[in-house]
């Protein structure tokens, strides 16, 4: 079993920074993709960001050039630095495990005023 624990949510200003994190612990085995997710109210979730084991990352088109995943290794821990925030980017951002099986995190809620 795997637990993913996120944190550094919380509510910015446009134009704002955030740093999202999320900590795999447990049985984890070989991690082969992390990954961040948002739900808005009344929207389907959506793919953020996603980085596979071997380093090729992918992003929505409304965030590329804005937000950054990265990974530590050594801790298990999967990033999303989130730059020039935006009002639309206000979600509920759920961190996503893939090992042999599918992970999800508890989510973290991101705010962004106007």
């Amino acid at each position: 079993q795997v637990q993913l624990a996120e944190s550094g949510g919380g509510s910015v200003q446009t134009g704002g920074s955030l740093r999202l994190s999320c900590a795999a612990s447990g049985s984890i085995g070989n991690i082969n993709v992390m990954g961040w997710y948002r739900q808005a109210p009344g929207k389907q979730r959506e793919m953020v960001a996603t980085l596979t084991s071997g380093g090729n990352t992918n992003y929505a088109d409304s965030v590329k050039g804005r937000f950054t995943i990265s990974r530590d290794n050594a801790k298990n821990t999967v990033y999303l630095q989130m730059n020039s925030l935006k009002p639309e980017d206000t979600a509920v951002y759920y961190c996503k495990v893939i090992t042999w099986r599918m992970y999800w995190g508890q989510g973290t809620q991101v705010t962004v005023s106007s």
